[in-house]
């Protein structure tokens, strides 16, 4: 009883406590937030058997986590994303790391990161290659390496060698991006001439 209470008001705050502590993470769950909503329908009323009334909380706790869910829900309907896509507030963060990214390695200061990218870069080539006509940007390719590959391990399929190694290798990619991300969000670290331990 308690454990589940302790997992659901995890599962309720992580979203804000992932978006101050690393980004990556937070888009990750974000995501996999909008396709459990999806699951549901759009449906709250879905939502609140399938999710809500799973774990134990008071009443006004529960109105909490429904509001939260409701307010999604009407945000996707208005931004015509119940199919599929992502809310403008994922997209977001897509481009604000995008953004970032780009700095990082237009900067001296981030050898480390650059070296990192480079690395990556090959998988994000064939990612891209393999996307259709519309491929990703690179750090949004990334990102869906990593969701595609979290749902294929929650429905128990088998992950390749190649896709493990990948998958790797774009994490660390991204926990680094992540992490210089919290120290600018912090103190900027891109117009300061001081080096970054990184």
């Amino acid at each position: 009883m308690v454990k589940r209470r302790i997992e659901w008001l995890i599962y309720m705050l992580i979203a804000e406590t992932k978006r101050k502590e690393n980004m990556a993470e937070y888009l990750l769950y974000m995501w996999q937030v909008e396709d459990l909503i999806r699951a549901n329908g759009c449906d709250i009323d879905a939502i609140e058997r399938n999710l809500i009334s799973r774990y134990d909380v008071d009443d006004a706790k529960r109105g909490e986590i429904r509001e939260w869910y409701e307010n999604l829900v009407k945000m996707m309907e208005h931004e015509g994303v119940k199919q599929g896509g992502h809310l403008q507030i994922t997209k977001n963060v897509i481009i604000r790391l995008t953004d970032f990214h780009n700095a990082l390695l237009a900067s001296p200061k981030f050898p480390e990161y650059r070296a990192e990218y480079y690395k990556t870069l090959p998988y994000i080539v064939e990612l891209r290659a393999k996307s259709g006509e519309e491929p990703s940007g690179e750090i949004e390719t990334c990102f869906n390496l990593l969701y595609g590959t979290l749902l294929l391990r929650l429905q128990h399929r088998e992950v390749s060698k190649g896709t493990e190694e990948a998958v790797a290798q774009v994490s660390r990619l991204l926990a680094r991006l992540s992490a210089l991300y919290l120290k600018d969000e912090q103190k900027p670290i891109i117009d300061d001439d001081d080096e970054v331990a990184l």
